[in-house]
């Protein structure tokens, strides 16, 4: 066999072999690498390079040598699920930077981070000034995290007395042209409902690249066209604006009226309907 057929192949089957491993060793293993995994990574790496390259290498001893570094991060992984003690040896500790308001010099000095370390991990949060942390945390990952003092957070709805509905994700019900059943069916809808509301748009489903539907069923698109408008969802907000002008007008009719049963009556139903606004106005906002 010609050697560079042989290179493919063992390339092709160690590749497939790293795949499957990876895929085993779990998502943890490509998104935040600890130090052992690090070192795991980087020796699967040069395995699958040399028994790839070199046709004169045994391509057994390179499959073993892979399952080997697959069953040693594997049984620490689990022991690490296990012990508490353990998994700080494997994947470290975090440490605290900042604390209080006031840095840790001595934490920075044992971690091998400088100010300039410091400030740069800061921007990274969209932090520009160490004042402004009451809490930072160097996570085993690398990662800092940080909390800003409470005057320096964003105001939330729970600040300001405000109760809004919950919202579940987003359903992206049209990809390329074609109709998503899955997504459909968790917000309980169905290719009834998203072929009259595509009417609505004056738009067929062949020209939607992309089309997302929210719990409260109102669609928006994206077409393949992009010189094509799309008017943007206005159901809710013009029953918000119906409901507040029926409002207005039964105060405008109590006003009106010289007749004081029909001016009780316009005053009690401006109250109920103001209270109907007060309570859908989260959902609708």
């Amino acid at each position: 066999m010609p050697n560079w057929i042989e290179i493919i192949l063992r390339s092709l089957t160690l590749l497939v072999i790293l795949f499957l491993v990876t895929k085993w060793l779990g998502r943890k293993q490509i998104s935040q690498l600890n130090v052992f995994e690090y070192i795991s990574g980087i020796v699967l790496g040069g395995i699958v390079a040399i028994h790839s390259l070199d046709v004169n290498s045994n391509l057994i001893y390179g499959i073993l040598a892979m399952a080997v570094w697959f069953l040693v991060p594997y049984t620490v992984e689990f022991i690490s699920l296990k012990s508490k003690s353990f998994r700080n040896f494997t994947e470290g500790k975090s440490t605290v930077f900042i604390q209080d308001g006031k840095i840790m010099e001595d934490n920075l000095k044992k971690e091998g981070y400088s100010t300039d370390d410091l400030l740069e991990k800061l921007r990274d949060n969209n932090v520009f000034k160490a004042a402004d942390v009451e809490f930072a945390l160097l996570e085993p990952t690398g990662n800092l995290s940080v909390l800003p003092k409470r005057e320096n957070q964003p105001l939330t709805a729970k600040d300001l007395g405000l109760k809004l509905s919950t919202k579940k994700e987003p359903q992206t019900i049209i990809m390329d042209g074609k109709a998503l059943l899955e997504p459909l069916a968790n917000l309980s809808l169905n290719t009834n409902w998203l072929e009259t509301e595509l009417d609505k748009l004056n738009v067929s489903i062949e020209n939607v690249f992309l089309a997302q539907a929210d719990s409260d069923g109102q669609l928006t698109v994206d077409l393949y066209d992009d010189k094509i408008a799309v008017p943007t969802p206005t159901e809710k907000p013009l029953l918000l604006a119906t409901m507040k002008k029926c409002q207005a007008d039964l105060e405008l009719f109590a006003l009106a009226t010289d007749n004081q049963n029909s001016k009780q009556r316009y005053q009690l139903n401006s109250q109920k309907m103001q209270h109907a606004i007060n309570k859908i106005s989260p959902y609708l906002d």
